[in-house]
């Protein structure tokens, strides 16, 4: 598994960087770019991806699930697709989804490493995962406890929605956010393995199709409202000195100017932020 997760760093790598070299020849020193990334904390956010419509599609997707408690025929569907699963099941026994579901936010941050950068610095993309797992895990907890759905294999009441499949879904549509611009295939390649994740926890029998598709939905809508969110917060507390300076003296200009810092922090056990500011 690790290997097949270092093959696939290594291609994306080498095919962001392919399309670089066609527009970029400057030879860049990697150490910089990378402290200057991890370091700096920018005073805006902007051209996010994400667009209020474009949370319809996962919100259909959660909204399938939570029908099928009604509606027969989808649950005859989850029971028609077990059976087939169960009769076809060509999937080994190792259950390779719980590192499949990590996939792509480890190949975000590890194309980072080779020089490949995505939408937003290493701060603010790591506050808008922090985020989207925040709003997801809350759902995705509340819905287990209050639905009760049992799972196919009858281990428990947790089954609603699938766990796995929203973490690799949230995942994967944080790489296709935060890397989609230097190359479709980052995006392909995350949803690619968030699809197989979903599809091995029915033929493992953890799950029902219905609890799949919704989590599929929970994990997408998670980060989608985490990129619509974030710049409001970020930009409360961070606001571009450019347009309150312009047509003003130099002096002014220059009394004007602060630097911000934002990193995470960790400490005797508990996680936090700290935060600098010179004016």
């Amino acid at each position: 598994m690790k290997k097949i997760i270092v093959l696939m760093l290594v291609v994306l790598g080498l095919n962001a960087q392919a399309q670089q070299a066609t527009t970029d020849t400057t030879k860049k020193n990697i150490a910089d770019t990378l402290k200057k990334d991890l370091l700096t904390a920018p005073d805006t956010v902007q051209h996010l991806h994400s667009k209020f419509g474009s949370l319809i599609p996962p919100a259909a997707l959660m909204g399938y699930g939570v029908v099928s408690f009604y509606a027969k025929p989808l649950r005859h569907l989850d029971r028609y697709v077990f059976r087939e699963a169960d009769e076809h099941n060509f999937v080994t026994r190792s259950t390779l989804e719980n590192y499949f579901q990590y996939a792509p936010v480890i190949i975000t941050y590890g194309v980072n490493l080779v020089g490949v950068h995505g939408k937003n610095t290493f701060v603010d993309r790591t506050l808008i995962y922090v985020m989207s797992q925040g709003m997801m895990q809350l759902a995705l907890n509340t819905l287990k406890r209050s639905t009760h759905r049992l799972r196919p294999n009858e281990q428990n009441r947790l089954s609603f929605p699938s766990g796995h499949t929203s973490n690799a879904f949230l995942n994967a549509e944080f790489m296709a956010q935060e890397l989609s611009g230097n190359s479709v295939y980052y995006g392909v390649a995350g949803y690619a393995f968030a699809t197989t994740t979903g599809v091995f926890r029915i033929y493992h029998k953890d799950h029902w199709l219905s609890d799949v598709v919704a989590g599929a939905g929970l994990g997408i809508l998670a980060t989608k409202g985490a990129y619509l969110l974030y710049p409001y917060i970020r930009n409360a507390l961070f606001h571009g000195s450019e347009d309150k300076t312009s047509g003003k003296p130099a002096e002014l200009q220059k009394k004007r100017n602060r630097n911000a810092l934002l990193l995470p922090s960790y400490q005797d056990g508990a996680a936090g932020l700290t935060f600098t500011a010179t004016f």
